[in-house]
């Protein structure tokens, strides 16, 4: 597995989650619970981020291992959630995830664009 290939699940996932967040821009809860396709939209991203981080657990064990600070089992969680159990998932579960974990999970990727830089 290449350096590169590493960057690019770690670059797909910002770009995803950046989308998540055009989506619900200036979005109320209530605007959020009564629109399916932001709701759908939101749930599909969700996905692909958590496919993103299978993948990268998969291929990079040690890369994962050495930046416990990003929640990769929750990552994985919510997508093994919202693909076997979409129709069950609460919306303010998925509104909660959108306006916190998202936020923090970019937060974490963006620290992680230098990481052969500080010397890993």
């Amino acid at each position: 597995m290449t350096i590169e290939r590493l960057q690019t699940y770690i670059d797909e996932m910002q770009e995803i989650g950046e989308e998540i967040r055009t989506f619900v821009a200036g979005m109320s809860y209530d605007d959020f619970a009564g629109n399916l396709l932001a709701q759908r939209g939101i749930g599909m991203n969700l996905l692909m981020i958590g496919e993103a981080s299978m993948q990268l657990a998969k291929e990079f064990p040690e890369f994962v291992a050495d930046h416990p600070d990003i929640p990769w089992i929750k990552i994985r969680g919510m997508r093994n959630r919202i693909a076997h159990g979409y129709r069950s998932i609460s919306m303010e579960t998925l509104w909660d995830t959108v306006q916190t974990s998202i936020p923090d999970l970019l937060d974490k990727l963006h620290s992680l664009r230098n990481w052969r830089a500080q010397g890993e």
